[in-house]
């Protein structure tokens, strides 16, 4: 698997599988102890309902753990990604 840089995945679209646009990644949390990605901090797009998400301020987060693939987009799995 070719190596992915986080300055390449900053402003990327997070989509679910089923391609409702979640919003645009802001940053990516990670455990500095093991170095585990933990979530991404998304700006939510307007049409979705943010409360179905955790919540940092006006940010969504999203558990890494939700991702299923990265390209042109993030994928995520909506049922994991959701509180």
């Amino acid at each position: 698997m070719p190596k992915i840089y986080a300055r390449s995945l900053a402003g990327k679209e997070i989509v679910t599988m089923g391609g409702t646009v979640l919003g645009e990644l802001e940053n990516i949390i990670l455990d500095p102890e093991t170095g585990r990605l933990i979530d991404l901090l998304v700006k939510p797009d307007p049409e979705i309902d943010p409360a179905r998400y955790r919540r940092e301020g006006k940010l969504i987060l999203v558990p890494f753990s939700s991702v299923c693939a990265l390209k042109d987009y993030i994928v995520v799995d909506e049922k994991r990604a959701e509180r």
